[in-house]
Protein backbone atom coordinates (compact mmCIF):
# COMPACT_ATOMS: atom_id res chain seq x y z
CA UNK A 1 0.00 0.00 0.00
CA UNK A 2 1.36 3.12 -0.91
CA UNK A 3 1.79 6.28 1.83
CA UNK A 4 -0.09 8.41 -1.02
CA UNK A 5 -2.80 8.20 0.84
CA UNK A 6 -4.49 11.92 0.22
CA UNK A 7 -3.17 12.01 -3.21
CA UNK A 8 -5.38 9.87 -5.45
CA UNK A 9 -6.97 7.25 -3.02
CA UNK A 10 -9.08 9.31 -1.29
CA UNK A 11 -12.25 11.59 -3.19
CA UNK A 12 -11.14 14.64 -1.29
CA UNK A 13 -7.20 14.50 -2.60
CA UNK A 14 -5.71 18.25 -3.13
CA UNK A 15 -5.01 17.36 -6.93
CA UNK A 16 -6.03 14.75 -9.57
CA UNK A 17 -3.43 12.29 -10.80
CA UNK A 18 -2.81 12.49 -14.09
CA UNK A 19 -0.11 14.24 -16.18
CA UNK A 20 0.27 17.76 -17.15
CA UNK A 21 2.31 20.99 -15.91
CA UNK A 22 4.85 20.52 -13.22
CA UNK A 23 3.34 19.91 -9.66
CA UNK A 24 3.27 23.22 -7.81
CA UNK A 25 5.41 22.99 -4.46
CA UNK A 26 2.39 23.85 -2.36
CA UNK A 27 0.82 20.47 -3.55
CA UNK A 28 3.77 18.48 -3.31
CA UNK A 29 4.44 19.60 0.45
CA UNK A 30 0.51 19.59 1.30
CA UNK A 31 0.04 15.85 -0.16
CA UNK A 32 3.33 14.92 2.00
CA UNK A 33 2.30 16.21 5.02
CA UNK A 34 -1.43 14.79 4.66
CA UNK A 35 0.17 11.44 3.28
CA UNK A 36 2.56 11.74 7.05
CA UNK A 37 -0.41 12.67 9.38
CA UNK A 38 -2.85 10.04 7.50
CA UNK A 39 -0.12 7.57 8.59
CA UNK A 40 0.69 8.97 12.05
CA UNK A 41 -2.90 8.71 12.97
CA UNK A 42 -3.68 5.06 12.21
CA UNK A 43 -0.38 4.52 14.19
CA UNK A 44 -1.17 6.37 17.13
CA UNK A 45 0.81 8.39 17.10
CA UNK A 46 -1.21 11.82 17.91
CA UNK A 47 1.98 14.44 18.16
CA UNK A 48 3.23 13.48 14.66
CA UNK A 49 -0.50 13.65 13.34
CA UNK A 50 -1.03 16.81 14.51
CA UNK A 51 2.72 18.80 13.21
CA UNK A 52 2.23 16.55 9.84
CA UNK A 53 -1.60 18.14 9.53
CA UNK A 54 -0.57 21.96 10.93
CA UNK A 55 2.01 22.04 8.16
CA UNK A 56 -0.68 20.55 5.45
CA UNK A 57 -2.76 23.26 6.05
CA UNK A 58 -0.60 25.88 6.32
CA UNK A 59 0.65 24.86 2.57
CA UNK A 60 -3.17 24.58 1.60
CA UNK A 61 -3.37 28.30 3.07
CA UNK A 62 -0.93 29.77 1.16
CA UNK A 63 -3.23 29.45 -1.52
CA UNK A 64 -6.20 31.45 -0.05
CA UNK A 65 -8.41 29.01 -1.55
CA UNK A 66 -10.70 28.31 1.13
CA UNK A 67 -12.49 24.95 -0.64
CA UNK A 68 -9.15 23.03 -0.90
CA UNK A 69 -8.62 24.15 3.14
CA UNK A 70 -11.78 22.89 3.96
CA UNK A 71 -10.99 19.73 2.23
CA UNK A 72 -7.79 18.93 3.92
CA UNK A 73 -9.94 19.74 7.21
CA UNK A 74 -12.07 16.92 5.96
CA UNK A 75 -9.61 14.14 5.09
CA UNK A 76 -8.85 14.59 8.73
CA UNK A 77 -12.15 13.81 9.57
CA UNK A 78 -12.59 10.91 7.57
CA UNK A 79 -9.52 9.25 8.96
CA UNK A 80 -11.39 9.60 12.50
CA UNK A 81 -14.32 7.98 11.23
CA UNK A 82 -12.13 5.06 9.98
CA UNK A 83 -11.22 4.14 13.60
CA UNK A 84 -14.65 5.07 14.57
CA UNK A 85 -13.35 8.29 16.67
CA UNK A 86 -17.09 10.21 16.11
CA UNK A 87 -17.27 13.60 17.14
CA UNK A 88 -17.88 16.87 14.93
CA UNK A 89 -15.97 17.83 12.13
CA UNK A 90 -15.15 21.53 13.88
CA UNK A 91 -12.45 22.56 11.40
CA UNK A 92 -14.43 21.82 8.21
CA UNK A 93 -17.99 22.85 9.67
CA UNK A 94 -15.71 26.38 9.62
CA UNK A 95 -15.48 26.46 6.47
CA UNK A 96 -18.74 24.48 4.96
CA UNK A 97 -19.56 27.89 3.31
CA UNK A 98 -17.47 27.52 1.23
CA UNK A 99 -16.69 24.00 0.54
CA UNK A 100 -17.58 22.10 -2.76
CA UNK A 101 -21.05 20.86 -3.01
CA UNK A 102 -19.06 17.40 -3.19
CA UNK A 103 -17.56 18.07 0.10
CA UNK A 104 -20.78 19.23 2.06
CA UNK A 105 -22.24 16.21 0.89
CA UNK A 106 -19.19 13.92 2.25
CA UNK A 107 -18.78 15.91 5.12
CA UNK A 108 -22.95 15.05 6.22
CA UNK A 109 -22.17 11.37 5.01
CA UNK A 110 -19.50 11.23 7.56
CA UNK A 111 -21.72 12.81 10.47
CA UNK A 112 -24.78 10.28 9.68
CA UNK A 113 -26.63 13.46 8.47
CA UNK A 114 -27.20 12.88 4.69
CA UNK A 115 -29.82 15.14 2.78
CA UNK A 116 -31.70 14.21 -0.18
CA UNK A 117 -29.50 14.39 -3.84
CA UNK A 118 -26.08 13.38 -1.38
CA UNK A 119 -25.67 10.03 -2.10
CA UNK A 120 -25.18 11.06 -5.95
CA UNK A 121 -22.55 13.36 -5.51
CA UNK A 122 -20.47 10.55 -3.08
CA UNK A 123 -17.48 8.51 -4.18
CA UNK A 124 -18.43 5.49 -6.14
CA UNK A 125 -17.23 3.24 -3.21
CA UNK A 126 -19.26 5.61 -0.50
CA UNK A 127 -22.19 5.42 -2.79
CA UNK A 128 -22.08 1.36 -3.24
CA UNK A 129 -21.63 0.92 0.83
CA UNK A 130 -24.52 3.81 0.86
CA UNK A 131 -26.51 1.60 -1.16
CA UNK A 132 -26.45 -1.98 -0.22
CA UNK A 133 -28.05 -4.10 2.26
CA UNK A 134 -24.75 -5.34 3.55
CA UNK A 135 -22.27 -2.70 3.17
CA UNK A 136 -19.44 -5.93 3.43
CA UNK A 137 -20.27 -7.10 -0.24
CA UNK A 138 -19.92 -3.73 -1.95
CA UNK A 139 -16.75 -3.02 0.32
CA UNK A 140 -14.74 -6.02 -0.34
CA UNK A 141 -13.88 -5.45 -4.20
CA UNK A 142 -12.35 -1.86 -3.07
CA UNK A 143 -8.53 -1.85 -3.24
CA UNK A 144 -7.57 0.88 -0.79
CA UNK A 145 -8.22 0.10 2.46
CA UNK A 146 -8.66 3.78 3.81
CA UNK A 147 -11.90 3.54 1.71
CA UNK A 148 -12.82 0.80 2.89
CA UNK A 149 -12.35 1.39 6.89
CA UNK A 150 -14.04 4.87 6.28
CA UNK A 151 -16.90 3.44 4.42
CA UNK A 152 -17.12 0.70 7.23
CA UNK A 153 -17.32 3.47 9.88
CA UNK A 154 -20.06 5.55 8.36
CA UNK A 155 -22.15 1.90 7.95
CA UNK A 156 -21.17 1.69 11.76
CA UNK A 157 -22.77 5.19 12.37
CA UNK A 158 -25.72 4.16 10.64
CA UNK A 159 -26.48 0.77 12.45
CA UNK A 160 -25.53 -1.05 9.11
CA UNK A 161 -22.39 -2.93 10.47
CA UNK A 162 -22.84 -6.53 10.19
CA UNK A 163 -20.14 -8.82 11.34
CA UNK A 164 -19.14 -9.55 7.91
CA UNK A 165 -18.34 -5.58 8.14
CA UNK A 166 -16.80 -5.58 11.03
CA UNK A 167 -14.57 -8.17 10.40
CA UNK A 168 -13.60 -6.98 7.23
CA UNK A 169 -12.37 -3.72 8.78
CA UNK A 170 -10.79 -6.08 11.20
CA UNK A 171 -8.90 -8.07 8.58
CA UNK A 172 -7.95 -4.58 6.59
CA UNK A 173 -6.29 -2.88 9.69
CA UNK A 174 -4.47 -6.06 10.93
CA UNK A 175 -3.55 -6.20 7.32
CA UNK A 176 -1.93 -3.19 6.70
CA UNK A 177 -0.25 -3.31 10.35
CA UNK A 178 -2.52 0.12 11.49
CA UNK A 179 -2.89 -0.47 15.33
CA UNK A 180 -5.72 2.37 15.97
CA UNK A 181 -8.10 1.55 13.47
CA UNK A 182 -7.66 -2.47 14.07
CA UNK A 183 -8.06 -1.76 18.56
CA UNK A 184 -10.98 0.53 17.36
CA UNK A 185 -12.68 -2.75 15.48
CA UNK A 186 -11.60 -5.49 17.75
CA UNK A 187 -13.31 -3.89 20.42
CA UNK A 188 -16.65 -3.70 18.51
CA UNK A 189 -16.27 -7.16 18.44
CA UNK A 190 -15.90 -7.75 21.37
CA UNK A 191 -18.94 -6.00 22.69
CA UNK A 192 -20.55 -8.42 20.11
CA UNK A 193 -19.18 -11.14 21.90
CA UNK A 194 -19.89 -10.03 25.16
CA UNK A 195 -23.79 -8.90 24.54
CA UNK A 196 -24.05 -12.49 23.14
CA UNK A 197 -22.68 -14.38 26.09
CA UNK A 198 -19.91 -15.79 23.96
CA UNK A 199 -17.51 -16.00 26.52
CA UNK A 200 -14.58 -17.82 24.36
CA UNK A 201 -14.45 -15.54 21.42
CA UNK A 202 -14.36 -12.61 24.43
CA UNK A 203 -11.76 -13.89 25.80
CA UNK A 204 -9.97 -14.48 22.18
CA UNK A 205 -10.40 -11.14 21.01
CA UNK A 206 -8.99 -9.84 24.36
CA UNK A 207 -6.17 -11.49 23.90
CA UNK A 208 -5.28 -9.87 20.55
CA UNK A 209 -6.71 -6.78 22.81
CA UNK A 210 -3.52 -6.67 24.77
CA UNK A 211 -1.48 -7.23 22.20
CA UNK A 212 -2.44 -4.56 20.02
CA UNK A 213 -3.00 -2.12 22.71
CA UNK A 214 0.65 -0.91 23.76
CA UNK A 215 0.98 0.14 20.26
CA UNK A 216 -2.25 1.08 19.72
CA UNK A 217 -1.62 3.62 22.55
CA UNK A 218 2.29 5.25 21.31
CA UNK A 219 2.52 8.97 21.22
Amino acid sequence: MSARLAACLLVFALSACSSGPPTPAWQMGARSSLDASAIAWLEGRDAVESAEFTRARAAVARTGQLDLIARAELHRCALRVATLVFEPCAGFDALATDATPEDAAYARYLANRLQPGDAERLPPAHRAALAATDPAAALRGVDDPVTRLVAAGAALQRAQASPALVQLAVDTASAQGWPRPLLAWLLVQQRTAQAAGDTATAERLQRRIDAVAPRATVR
